[in-house]
């Protein structure tokens, strides 16, 4: 998915190998930027707390930005799910 000249970087939370690790073994055609100590994911409003069957925990609170080529955010998306998340940021990306 590259539209208008777009670069989609997904970040986690966990280390360079075992990011390295799951795009090999998914084939996963996208740049993936690690942050284990979550300043960068703190930094963007997206480490919180989540919670998983009663159990609370601090992780990433899936969030997805669309930032211009002025490096200024233009949308956010809280609470992404799969599914047509994808469609819609591509229909974004289109309107921009």
């Amino acid at each position: 998915m590259n539209t208008s000249g777009a670069v989609i970087v997904g970040m986690s939370e966990d280390d360079t190998a075992t990011l390295d690790a799951w795009i090999r073994k998914l084939d996963y055609p996208y740049v993936l930027v690690s942050d284990t100590d979550h300043s960068t994911l703190e930094a963007y409003g997206v480490w919180g707390e989540r919670e998983w069957q009663e159990h609370r925990y601090m992780g990433i609170l899936r969030t997805s930005f669309l930032i211009g080529p002025e490096g200024v955010i233009e949308r956010v998306w809280e609470n992404v799910k799969p599914g047509d998340h994808a469609r819609e940021v591509v229909e974004a990306l289109r309107a921009a």
